[in-house]
């Protein structure tokens, strides 16, 4: 179900570029304490979790995992600001760092991508076993969104999230990929791509990439867009054709129609990273998504508010209403 977003913009921020950077500037000084823990995996690499309390195993208070965005970390803005929301609203956040995010290197050449679902599982089983009284919910920002979107369509009735949300989901990549390439959208593929390409520099550094790549020193430097990237690293690395498979693959648009459990996916028009198309018709939704479209907000920003250079951070209160209809104990 398509429903129209109730989130009024600040008047001071009644624009997509504003919205979208505006808790950067506001929110540089924001602290968001956590305790961190490493969990080592079977195949040689390891998951870096990020809690706002440490639980006891018998605990049943709900935690909420987060899923950051592209080349974001529990340090992003808006991985703070949720934390703290959660922790606030008497809840356990765990944030999960994808590889090679959040300033550790993983020890493998392969990373993590719009589509990778499995560190996700591999953290909704360990929950499950290591605190079995505590009801799980998700929320997913930009890329971790779309991650998200695929892992509880993939998971059906089997997914462990009582409910979860997914804020401005790439739900389309490869109308994406090349709708941030056009205008002003640009200066946003520029700020991501110089992360990308300094994050898989660092790594060769490090690892033997080129078994996997194949890819020369002047082709690397060659890279200009998003779309060369997915297709020159993104692909090969994770088993993809190139850069249009993957994108077919892992587009989170084609697993709405399987979720079975509450998702609220929240989306702006004005987004300056995503394309018109990755707005899905009702009949490409399952009964159990509700896709919230508002005509402002920005990408990650709806910002609301009306006392100046004060913001109002409309996603954290929206989101957490919508998990309390189902984590509220006279609801469960």
């Amino acid at each position: 179900m398509i429903i129209e977003s109730q989130f009024k913009p600040a008047w001071w921020l009644n624009n997509k570029h504003l919205q979208t950077i505006w808790q950067k500037i506001e929110r540089r000084n924001l602290l968001c304490p956590v305790i961190t823990e490493q969990l080592e995996l079977v195949d040689g690499d390891f998951l870096e979790i990020n809690w706002t309390e440490k639980p006891a195993s018998n605990s049943n208070k709900p935690i909420i995992v987060v899923l950051h965005g592209l080349e974001g970390s529990v340090n992003s803005t808006y991985s703070k600001g949720m934390m703290n929301a959660i922790r606030d609203n008497g809840w356990v956040g765990l944030l999960l760092h994808f590889r090679s995010c959040g300033g550790k290197a993983n020890r493998l050449p392969r990373a993590y991508h719009s589509g990778e679902t499995g560190d996700l599982a591999y953290i909704c089983q360990w929950l499950e076993q290591s605190y079995p009284c505590a009801p799980l919910a998700a929320v997913g920002f930009s890329l971790g969104a779309n991650v998200l979107c695929k892992y509880t369509g993939e998971t059906g009735y089997n997914n462990p999230f009582i409910a979860s949300v997914a804020i401005c989901p790439p739900l389309d990549l490869a109308q994406s990929c090349q709708y941030i390439q056009t205008g002003s959208s640009q200066i946003y593929q520029k700020y991501l791509l110089d992360m990308l390409l300094d994050n898989v520099a660092r790594k060769t550094q490090r690892i033997n990439l080129h078994p996997y790549l194949k890819l020369t020193p002047e082709q690397f430097r060659s890279i200009k867009n998003l779309w060369q990237f997915d297709d020159l690293i993104t692909a090969p690395l994770h088993g993809f054709k190139n850069a249009q498979d993957y994108y077919e693959q892992c587009s989170g648009k084609q697993f709405l129609k399987s979720v079975k459990k509450p998702l609220l996916i929240i989306h702006a028009q004005d987004d300056p990273f995503l394309s018109p198309k990755s707005i899905p018709s009702n009949d490409e939704l399952a009964e159990a998504v509700t896709f919230e479209l508002s005509k402002k907000g920005g990408h990650v920003g709806f910002i609301s508010g009306s006392t100046l250079f004060k913001g109002h951070y409309w996603l954290e209160e929206r989101s957490l209403n919508y998990l309390n209809q189902y984590l509220d104990p006279a609801t469960m």
